[in-house]
């Protein structure tokens, strides 16, 4: 059996006519540009996370930029941000001047460690830039108290959080919805994923709303007035459509994938040489990725690869360690929790199309490798 660790084409076959119909409709208006479904899913995503405003950018990472921008996270600065990360919840800030402060994460839900993020505060320390990834939100309460306590700006990477939900002061908040910013990805992989590259930003704020919206058309309010040195980062306007037709089914798709967990969950749940994802707090998990930690985790990797089950390891350098930020003079040893989770995680697959057969091989497989 061959089980992909990823593949749109099952949900394109099984809705074919719907996306075909929204990619239809955008060539035939020609509106190719900032054209109306750009708008259309803003309003959506807006009434979905229950946000104040939402705005289409190219892909999240230029959205972790344009706020990064707005935040004034520059030169002189120094931004918190969790060591064990995709690159760019700190190449946003780096390429503006800013430094990365890093943080150690939680060996449990792979987080940021907080306490300890409030540790590592300096005099320059102007943002704080938590993920939430993997299956759940980081503790935003004990966050935006931090931030408050020491004059922060917060930038939520929720890049791989859509549909993520957490307690905060009484009632449920999307994730990025709760600091100055969030960030959402749109890349075919994510829970909400189009064909090709996509991001958004969100806020409460008007006046960062507005600079936003100025920054992604080259800092324009009135075609060709440039009140700010901006970017050209928006979202592109098939793709907008494909999301629209998507985010109608968010919820089942995310049912699915929790369905998913439970049955990964079950099937591996006696087996001492691994440890399954953990939930904690008060939050609402989505299985964007289903992560496991693995003794032997390389060697089971080949196993599953000559299986034919595909896998993915996130992430196997932690961002200390990369040679691009060599001239902070990290070294090994200085996140250790961050530095052994890049030796024993793995995640399987995880998608709403995934069969049950496919997980019931995947997990035999994983049982017959450490019986050996």
């Amino acid at each position: 059996m061959q089980v992909p660790f990823y593949t749109s084409t099952r949900e394109y076959h099984d809705r074919k006519a719907e996306f075909d119909k929204a990619i239809q409709e955008v060539l035939e208006k020609g509106d190719f540009i900032l054209g109306s479904a750009v708008s259309e899913f803003e309003n959506e995503v807006k009434a979905y996370t229950k946000s104040k405003h939402a705005l289409g950018v190219a892909n999240g990472s230029d959205a972790l930029v344009l706020a990064s921008d707005i935040c004034e996270l520059k030169t002189g600065t120094e931004v918190l941000t969790p060591v064990f990360t995709f690159f760019a919840s700190t190449s946003c800030f780096v390429r503006l001047g800013a430094k990365p402060n890093f943080v150690d994460v939680d060996e449990e839900t792979f987080l940021m460690d907080l306490h300890q993020a409030e540790s590592r505060i300096t005099k320059n320390t102007r943002g704080i830039l938590p993920v939430h990834l993997f299956t759940q939100m980081v503790d935003m309460t004990l966050c935006m108290d931090i931030a408050k306590k020491h004059n922060l700006s917060v930038i939520e990477d929720a890049a791989e959080a859509f549909g993520m939900e957490q307690k905060y002061q009484g009632e449920w908040k999307a994730a990025g919805c709760i600091g100055d910013f969030g960030v959402y990805s749109f890349f075919p992989t994510k829970t909400l994923g189009g064909y090709g590259d996509g991001g958004m930003i969100t806020t409460q704020s008007d006046e960062y709303f507005a600079k936003a919206k100025s920054l992604r058309v080259h800092g324009t309010t009135v075609k060709y007035y440039h009140d700010y040195v901006g970017y050209n980062s928006r979202l592109d306007t098939l793709q907008a459509a494909i999301l629209r037709v998507k985010l109608q089914k968010i919820d089942e798709g995310i049912e699915k994938r929790l369905s998913h967990a439970n049955l990964y969950r079950e099937l591996l749940k006696d087996i001492d040489a691994i440890k399954l994802p953990v939930i904690k707090g008060e939050n609402k998990p989505v299985y964007y990725v289903f992560t496991i930690k693995a003794e032997k985790r390389d060697a089971l990797a080949e196993y599953l690869k000559n299986a034919g089950v595909g896998t993915s390891i996130y992430y196997p350098v932690p961002l200390h360690l990369q040679k691009c930020f060599s001239d902070l003079n990290h070294k090994k040893g200085d996140f250790p929790v961050a530095e052994k989770l890049c030796t024993e995680v793995i995640a399987l697959p995880m998608y709403p199309e995934l069969t049950k057969e496919e997980i019931e091989y995947t997990c035999e497989k994983i049982r017959a490798f450490y019986k050996g």
